[in-house]
């Protein structure tokens, strides 16, 4: 029996709208999201979409076919399908009913055992040889080169047959390393409840997978706590030098490491120590007369017992493809949204793991682990000193005049007054349009350009209060250690990226004290391509449950206002 009247409405393409308006369209959110995918936000009326790929992540975390489908009658406002029912039955079902396991014959072979019921399917789409072994228990057997694990857990995944691998791991080169429990700083450090738990799970459920948290919740850590659990050499792959930096302060100051047991393999460094941290960028370096990616020689300096990929949604297609041959080392993957804009999520299911653990924003905000954000999109007209220039202008730079439209100076100025005395970040895409603000305002801008050496010394005299704004281009979209930034203002963003949303709004989210507020605005010009953009962008607030509201300023000077609900 459905609840009658629920937030819930369900669609007969295995699509579920949420009705944001309903008092309860919180609660279900967040018991929806553990197995359905945030689609679109049109209104009111937000769409998520129950996939395969969802339900063997939702499984993979613990939660059963049985538990969906009561999420599904509890709150929805109709009945719901039994078509739907049986689909996420079918999908659960797979889960675990293809195993690859270790050959007691050597490590050159591995056994693929595969559910009765399913093996005459896999035969016929041709992805294994053979009529392979009949086994006692009813399930038939095939052993497989041992190359081909990566390989063949992926091609079943994209067929829709998601491989549980028990095959185990490498223990890698030994290393001593234990957590501290006073920093080198002095400060006392233990793990907090929920980190604990991942590092659990990760650890204790196959030794790979993908851990979720909300940025500022402390991802890096748990990263760390893995490390010093497995007691093995590691290799630690960031999106950046300035991640990379920051991985080695975190190591130095919350482990018994020292400098000679980590290097840094990025920028002009290239250090190959038993802890070594490098960049997806120097991976994906080709050498100019081969062709080859060069530093990718790296996964095989040492005998790494695990690697971490940290914003593992980012990781770039060349890795991936290396990933394919990693499977026997342990792969733990940290992001703070599994969102992937090239649409590749099942393969960081199937080569870096499911997710075994993923923690909803809002319970760490309630438990003051992460500040409480307000967000608002400011949509303002195109300034009249652009519109003919805009009307005149091919699709491409549209998106950009409507990005640098010079009303927004105005509406930045207006946030800045009114958050006078609290540390502020302006983050933009364009170079034009940030350098003119810098320039009107007097306000240091760091980009690309910027030597690393720089950088940090304006990150650091942003910490202590003397530059109470910063500008910051794409470089602050990750790893920009802020922690006292309290408001984020947006004025261009990438076309709609969730994933950038997700890091831009990361920058402000760790504690604050006092009241442990913060703020993140988006300035859109309305009725652009950008403003379709905005609401693409809205699906990772969407994803998180928050509120925000949409301000609309039809004329510079004038308010309107209008509440909304992500």
């Amino acid at each position: 029996m459905h609840a009658a009247g629920g937030p819930l409405i369900i669609q007969g393409d295995d699509c579920v709208l949420l009705d944001a308006r309903h008092p309860d369209a919180g609660a279900a959110r967040e018991q929806l999201a553990r197995f359905a995918e945030p689609v679109k936000r049109p209104g009111d009326l937000h769409t998520y979409r129950i996939t395969p790929l969802s339900v063997w992540n939702a499984v993979a975390s613990g939660l059963t076919a049985e538990e969906m489908a009561d999420v599904l009658i509890a709150w929805s406002r109709y009945d719901v399908s039994a078509r739907l029912l049986e689909r996420i039955g079918v999908w659960a079902g797979r889960y675990g009913k293809i195993t690859l396991e270790a050959d007691g014959d050597g490590e050159e072979s591995l056994v693929l055992t595969v559910d009765g019921g399913i093996a005459e399917e896999l035969c016929g789409l041709g992805l294994l040889p053979g009529r392979g072994e009949p086994a006692e228990d009813g399930r038939v057997r095939w052993r497989v080169p041992a190359g081909r694990r990566g390989e063949l857990k992926r091609e079943l995944a994209r067929q829709g047959y998601p491989v549980l691998d028990l095959a185990g791991y490498r223990r890698g080169g030994r290393l001593a390393v234990e957590l501290r429990t006073v920093t080198r700083s002095g400060a006392p450090f233990r793990l907090r409840d929920y980190q604990e738990r991942a590092v659990e799970l990760f650890c204790g459920e196959g030794g790979s997978g993908v851990i979720v948290l909300p940025c500022g919740a402390g991802k890096t850590i748990v990263g760390v706590a893995a490390l010093a659990r497995l007691q093995c050499e590691a290799l630690i792959l960031t999106p950046g030098v300035t991640a990379a930096r920051q991985w080695r302060s975190e190591l130095l100051d919350k482990t018994t490491l020292t400098e000679r047991d980590i290097g840094v393999y990025a920028g002009e460094e290239r250090e190959v120590r038993p802890v070594t941290i490098a960049t997806y960028p120097i991976l994906t370096t080709r050498s100019p007369k081969s062709e080859d990616y060069r530093h990718m020689r790296l996964f095989g300096e040492r005998d790494w017992g695990l690697i971490i990929y940290d914003e593992v949604h980012l990781l770039p297609a060349p890795v991936f493809r290396m990933t394919a041959d990693l499977q026997a080392r342990r792969r733990l993957g940290l992001t703070a949204t599994l969102v992937r804009e090239d649409g590749r999520e099942e393969d960081v299911f199937s080569l870096i793991g499911p997710k075994r653990f993923d923690l909803f924003w809002k319970t760490l905000e309630t438990r003051g682990w992460i500040a409480r954000v307000s967000c608002t999109e400011i949509r303002i007209p195109l300034d009249p000193s652009a519109a003919a220039e805009y009307a005149s202008a091919g699709p491409r730079a549209r998106i950009r005049i409507a990005a640098e439209n010079p009303a927004k100076l105005r509406v930045v100025r207006e946030l800045l007054d009114r958050h006078a005395g609290q540390p502020v970040l302006i983050i933009g895409q364009y170079l034009r349009q940030l350098r003119q603000m810098a320039a009107a305002w007097g306000v240091p801008l760091i980009t690309g350009e910027v030597g690393h050496e720089e950088r940090e010394r304006l990150y650091a005299r942003f910490r202590r209060g003397e530059e109470p704004v910063l500008i910051v281009s794409k470089v602050a979209n990750l790893a920009v250690d802020l922690p006292d930034a309290a408001v984020a203002v947006q004025v261009s963003g990438s076309f709609g990226s969730r994933q950038e949303e997700a890091q831009r709004i990361g920058r402000i989210m760790r504690p604050k004290p006092g009241t442990n507020e913060c703020w993140f605005y988006t300035v859109v010009t309305e009725g652009t391509k950008e403003e379709e953009y905005a609401r693409r962008r809205q699906l990772f607030l969407a994803e998180q449950g928050y509120s925000y509201r949409i301000v609309r300023r039809p004329e510079a000077g004038a308010d309107g206002t209008e509440a909304a609900k992500c």
